[in-house]
């Protein structure tokens, strides 16, 4: 059974997380499917919107990832570092799709997983649905440091100084992370309005509408100031595991 289910409904594509025994947690061959159907949707003239949710009791539990020891001469440092940017450069896949980018999700919703759906364009959440990133409480680092630039520098404080992993929906949409919160029942539905909605709209007008909101952040430093915040996850992983970075 394929970890990730992709599908076409007219102008949406929908690509779904199929590992709901291990709440959706994405493994490295999970990355692999999740890069293949960006770029079936991307290739795809009939697309307009990409849809993400996930099967199961959760959106996503995080990223479960095992690094693996060194082959063919290369260290562990490098090794990490060559994981890392294969994480990273997934979830900015989301943030470069030139089609909108819609995440419906619920339960849970945490770490490297809820950095996928920052950097989508629109998030809709389920009323059940916990957000978190407690990766310093069992020291790592962030990924992809997208946070600040999406729900400022305060609130991004709070919630990655402290690892909290109990952000309830209420609260993930009063500091910006997420656009909507609607009944579980209701998820599917609004995540489908609100691509349809996107889908009828003239396409070049709404390709070019993303290029520009995505330009004027990158003008401002999002890319380089997500770049150097990944070396710096570096350096807490290989530190913190006792390697040289």
């Amino acid at each position: 059974m394929s970890l990730i289910d992709y599908s076409v409904d007219g102008a949406i594509a929908r690509i779904r997380l199929n590992r709901p025994k291990k709440l959706n947690a994405i493994n490295g061959e999970m990355l692999d499917g999740l890069a293949a159907a960006l770029d079936q949707a991307e290739s795809d003239d009939n697309v307009r919107v990409v849809l993400l949710s996930g099967e199961g009791r959760a959106f996503s539990a995080g990223f479960d990832l095992d690094i693996g020891a060194p082959a063919g001469g290369e260290s562990l440092a490098e090794r990490t570092r060559r994981e890392l940017r294969r994480d990273f450069d997934l979830i900015m896949r989301f943030w470069d799709c030139p089609k909108p980018t819609i995440a419906a999700v619920h339960g849970y919703c945490l770490g490297s997983s809820m950095e996928i759906t920052a950097v989508c364009d629109i998030t809709v959440a389920s009323e059940d649905c916990l957000f978190g990133a407690p990766e310093v409480r069992f020291g790592s680092g962030i990924v992809c440091l997208i946070l600040p630039w999406i729900i400022g520098l305060k609130h991004a404080n709070e919630l990655l100084l402290t690892g909290d992993d109990k952000v309830d929906a209420s609260r993930a949409a009063a500091i910006g992370l997420v656009n909507r919160v609607v009944p579980a029942d209701r998820l599917a539905a609004e995540a489908d309005a609100i691509a349809r909605r996107i889908a009828a709209n003239d396409e070049l007008a709404v390709r070019l509408t993303k290029q520009a909101i995505h330009r004027g952040m990158e003008i401002a430093g999002l890319r380089d100031a997500l770049d150097q915040a990944l070396q710096l996850d570096l350096e807490i992983e290989t530190v913190n595991s006792g390697k040289s970075p």
